[in-house]
């Protein structure tokens, strides 16, 4: 009978080059039910398994080799586009020139980028997770984020989950982080501390957190509590893990705001109380974890009465007079990955979220290791721009790349205190980029994702987790 390993091993092979490296596919983060690819998604994912094949043939190589490339990535997001607009879906578009498919160095120039990629939501699951199937392994971490995408530096961020029962703990975050450090990879990984203020022992456990573990933020789910309520952030419980955070000179409180876990609480996943506390608390920095998106619901021009969604967030900002580019920052993990389906709701998502909150203020995460590597995301946002169209109708911006770069990292630096120029030159020489480069001779990404793919192991691992979302 196979190890474990062997068998996982064996699940990472793809031979005949059957897996897109841009992937559209069901997987939710755990968070939220997956919710199944539409008709058009699907006939996107087999034009593209077409041309992969018809471009592969025309290279000269096989279709595994292909698929890996550059060339192999632009010819994906060029089927999305054809695909899309077949179905009149226009709004957004992957901004490549056809001959990319064919061309690797036109693909290169497009899709291999030279941004500043700072992840500011990563996940990592340790022996109470996910982990106990081999995916927790530091190594495959390592490989999916630093290696197989461009990420040059990630937050290792927290999921809601009872005290005993964490699926990662801070120890583990810590050793992963102590591995990349000894690569010389300094400052590659960063860490948050869970607080949910209405968990008996989180405010308590806040001291230790920020003295002993250095954590750089504070990740809280308003929905969430050990016995199915949540709370908001201006009630006593909110406000007391503000004050906390402030006490402990640790000002980044991050937040899960939309991707309901479910009805139950269902108010306090709505981001209408981050205004609120934000004009309280002017020096402390909130980092809206997902900008209020919800799966499912199709984003739109703003509309300030929906009182759901990234609109919630938007209103609550506005409504409490807190300007552009201030304390409020929206972060896109799983809400940039889901739209990546709807060219339509993607360029809505952005557009407003860049009008709104500002255009140093929204931030890219990527919610992996849940969707494997985050680089078919990097991908995708590389070459993503908004119509013409939908630019003059709601004076959305021309996604420059200079946008793109603040949104890659750029503007999650100013929150984190990062020096970018001392980053990036310690990285261009360590143990990490060396392995990156010396990889990239023979790449062999999986692509793969890891999350839950259908309702039935949702709830599966909703059981698994005690009945909280992991």
């Amino acid at each position: 009978m196979p190890r474990k390993s062997d068998s996982f091993t064996k699940l990472l092979e793809d031979p005949e080059g059957t897996r897109l490296p841009i992937k559209l596919d069901s997987t939710s983060n755990g968070e939220f039910v997956p919710v199944p690819l539409d008709p058009v998604n699907r006939r996107a994912n087999r034009l593209a398994i077409e041309r992969a094949g018809e471009n592969a043939r025309r290279r000269g190589v096989s279709r595994r080799s292909f698929l890996v490339s550059s060339c192999g990535a632009a010819s994906t997001l060029l089927a999305f586009n054809a695909a899309n607009a077949e179905a009149g879906r226009t709004g957004g578009f992957f901004d490549l020139d056809q001959t990319a498919a064919l061309d690797p160095e036109i693909a290169a120039e497009r899709l291999d980028g030279r941004e500043f990629v700072f992840d500011v939501q990563g996940h990592f699951v340790g022996a109470n997770g996910i982990g106990r199937t081999g995916l927790g392994n530091s190594e495959q971490f390592i490989k999916d984020i630093f290696l197989d995408s461009d990420t040059d530096m990630m937050v290792l961020s927290f999921i809601p989950s009872r005290r005993e029962r964490e699926l990662l703990t801070i120890q583990e975050a810590d050793e992963t982080r102590r591995i990349i450090d000894a690569m010389d990879g300094t400052k590659r990984l960063l860490i948050h501390g869970r607080a949910n203020p209405n968990q008996p022992g989180d405010l308590e456990g806040m001291d230790e957190l920020a003295e002993t573990w250095g954590v750089v933020a504070w990740k809280c789910y308003t929905q969430w509590g050990p016995d199915g309520r949540g709370f908001f952030l201006h009630e006593d419980q909110g406000l007391a893990m503000i004050e906390k955070a402030r006490a402990l000179g640790v000002k980044n409180i991050c937040i899960h705001k939309g991707l309901p876990f479910g009805r139950q609480s269902y108010e306090h996943s709505i981001a209408s109380d981050v205004g609120i506390v934000a004009r309280m608390y002017p020096d402390v920095n909130f980092l809206v974890y997902h900008s209020g998106f919800i799966s499912g619901q199709k984003e739109g021009p703003y509309d300030p009465a929906r009182g759901e969604g990234v609109d919630a967030l938007i209103r609550s900002v506005e409504d409490n007079g807190i300007g552009l580019n201030a304390n409020v920052y929206a972060e896109l993990g799983s809400t940039w990955r889901f739209a990546m389906r709807d060219p339509d709701s993607a360029a809505h998502i952005v557009g407003k979220l860049v009008k709104h909150i500002g255009e140093d203020n929204v931030l890219y995460g990527s919610d992996c290791i849940w969707y494997g590597s985050p680089q078919d995301q990097i991908q995708a946002l590389r070459s993503f721009q908004i119509s013409e169209e939908l630019q003059e109708r709601h004076g959305y911006p021309k996604i420059t790349d200079r946008l793109r770069a603040k949104i890659f990292g750029l503007n999650a630096a100013r929150p984190y205190s990062i020096d970018v120029e001392e980053v990036l030159q310690r990285a261009r020489d360590d143990r990490v980029q060396r392995r990156r480069a010396a990889y990239r001779e023979a790449p062999d990404p999986h692509f793969l994702t890891f999350g839950p793919k259908t309702r039935r192991a949702f709830l599966a691992n909703l059981k698994a987790r005690g009945g909280s979302p992991v």
